[in-house]
């Protein structure tokens, strides 16, 4: 089964327990400690455990490759350190890109891969089909992973991980995403980890809890960081 992914608080907890009933007649030998699990797994990308406040914060955020060309500057003007007797470089489809790691919000993910669908569509002279929405074209490998220039190159497994925020979030049609309703989630994502983790707490299954994940693994990377530290000096 699928989860429905919820970008306010207040939806999330009113469809909570037909959803559970939803997971129950899908499988029936799960418990809903189970279901708390799977909603944990789903909305804990989206926070990270800050130890000064000592709770659960928002980080709606990916890293992405930001694609350049070797020797080409991105307003068009090459540096060319390989051209022979006043040959042309190669053109840009003969090049490899070369990147950097950028982090960027999860809305400017969706608009980007927003910009990419209607691109497709406006170069293939096509608008959605009458039975198709945007949300039919946001995991075609294709259109995802295509490439005009320079810009984000888009992994095509790390964009597996954001389909079900991309799903709740991007609108049917249109050019681009709602910042109201991008706010919203930002201020409820917080909401939604606690009222998971106060289930889970009453069930005694501390250790499931979204908070317990997230602090051990921030725990991790300090002492991972720590040795590396060590090591070097």
């Amino acid at each position: 089964m699928e989860l429905p992914f919820y970008l306010t608080f207040k939806e999330f907890e009113s469809h909570y327990y037909d959803t559970l009933e939803q997971w129950f007649e899908e499988y029936h030998n799960a418990s809903e400690i189970d279901f708390l699990k799977a909603l944990a797994d789903l909305y804990s990308p989206y926070l990270y455990y800050s130890f000064g406040d000592d709770r659960l914060l928002t980080d709606a955020s990916m890293e992405i490759k930001d694609c350049f060309f070797p020797y080409h500057e991105k307003i068009g003007i090459s540096f060319c350190t390989s051209c022979d007797n006043g040959k042309n470089p190669k053109t840009s489809k003969g090049m490899n890109h070369i990147f950097e790691w950028k982090t960027i919000t999860m809305m400017e993910y969706a608009q980007h891969i927003l910009d990419k669908i209607n691109r497709h569509l406006l170069k293939n002279s096509s608008s959605p089909d009458t039975n198709k929405t945007i949300l039919d074209y946001i995991n075609d490998r294709e259109i995802i992973t295509s490439r005009e220039g320079a810009g984000y190159c888009v992994n095509y497994n790390r964009h597996q991980a954001a389909l079900p925020f991309l799903k709740a979030y991007l609108p049917h049609y249109g050019q681009t995403v709602n910042m109201t309703v991008y706010r919203d989630f930002i201020f409820s994502v917080a909401q939604i980890a606690e009222y998971i983790d106060r289930k889970l707490k009453s069930v005694q299954a501390f250790e499931h809890t979204i908070y317990a994940k997230l602090k051990s693994e921030a725990k991790f990377k300090v002492q991972m960081s720590h040795q590396f530290l060590t090591i070097c000096n």
